[in-house]
């Protein structure tokens, strides 16, 4: 049985939705005790005064005072605040918006969702508040790493008809890449594996076993011992198509995770990942019209005589 995700009792504040802990159903002491040991991130302090602001709300929309005795199961909000955040020096581009929908093209370096030490710089931060569209939501995530299209669902009421056309493989999608040339690796290939968390959980690796990752793969030019190629994933995995190619021996140019860690210095955006979500098809659900999305991007690489990216 679906079970709808509870409302939050918090509004949107500067494009940032409130976050949400439950409590277990045994515990003991007081809700200050419990946050200060449960979220530690937050210093004892901190929970303090945003419980005395009336920041940190339960259920029921009653402020949670820092005395009140644990409540076993009750789901708490608050809103969650970084002491510093890295300052991006881009921004995304709008390409579409109606009722159900907004096509966002990312750049480079910009995460979509929020996550360790990025919050209002993150694609759907920046636009919950650009567009003032609070129930805003992505219907799928590219890499941070990762530049060009991302879909949003605008309203839960028609969310589950668009998150379906991911579910059930109804959306083309094509990415550019740039990565070095072979001439012994044969294309157009599809390359199917089995992908799964390695020991290091933010990267992903090939195992033995039942595939449940697939990807086809064309060469569109070659260029010295680099080629553009077309990389269309017909499943999701995360960190797919950087996975794939570098199990080809061809890892994508400026890759700091694969094959190797090689994660540029904060505030370095001199070498992005030369990966870019380029376009999405797809009948929409809802109108039954075919919506074709290209990204406005361009990879870039002074030898291989494409246009810079640039950044607004």
């Amino acid at each position: 049985m679906h079970h709808p995700r509870p409302t939050p009792v918090l509004p949107v504040r500067d494009g940032v939705s409130p976050s949400c802990v439950v409590l277990p159903t045994h515990g003991r002491g007081n809700m200050l005790d419990f946050l200060a040991q449960r979220l530690p991130v937050v210093a004892r302090g901190e929970w303090l005064q945003r419980m005395l602001a009336g920041n940190v709300v339960d259920e029921r929309g009653e402020a949670v005072a820092p005395d009140r005795p644990f409540e076993g199961s009750l789901r708490i909000y608050y809103y969650r605040s970084l002491p510093a955040e890295p300052v991006l020096p881009f921004t995304e581009t709008v390409l579409y918006q109606d009722e159900h929908l907004v096509v966002a093209d990312k750049p480079h370096f910009m995460p979509v969702t929020p996550s360790g030490r990025y919050l209002h710089n993150t694609l759907l931060v920046r636009l919950k508040r650009q567009l003032g569209l609070p129930d805003l939501s992505p219907l799928h995530r590219i890499d941070r790493d990762t530049a060009g299209l991302v879909l949003l669902s605008v309203q839960p009421g028609t969310r589950g008809a668009y998150q379906a056309l991911f579910r059930d493989r109804q959306i083309t999608k094509h990415y550019d890449a740039i990565a070095p040339w072979r001439a012994d690796v044969g294309f157009p290939r599809d390359h199917i594996s089995r992908l799964e968390e390695s020991a290091q959980f933010f990267r992903m690796h090939e195992v033995p076993g039942e595939p449940n990752s697939h990807t086809h793969m064309q060469v569109m030019e070659v260029a010295g011992d680099w080629a553009h190629y077309r990389l269309s994933p017909i499943t999701g995995k995360r960190h797919q198509l950087r996975v794939h190619m570098a199990a080809l021996g061809l890892p994508l140019r400026n890759d700091p995770f694969y094959p190797v860690v090689n994660d540029p210095a904060e505030g370095d955006y001199s070498r992005p990942l030369q990966l870019l979500a380029r376009s999405l098809s797809f009948v929409d659900p809802i109108t039954g019209a075919l919506r074709v999305f290209e990204s406005r991007q361009r990879l870039h690489a002074e030898y291989w005589g494409l246009p810079l990216l640039t950044y607004s």
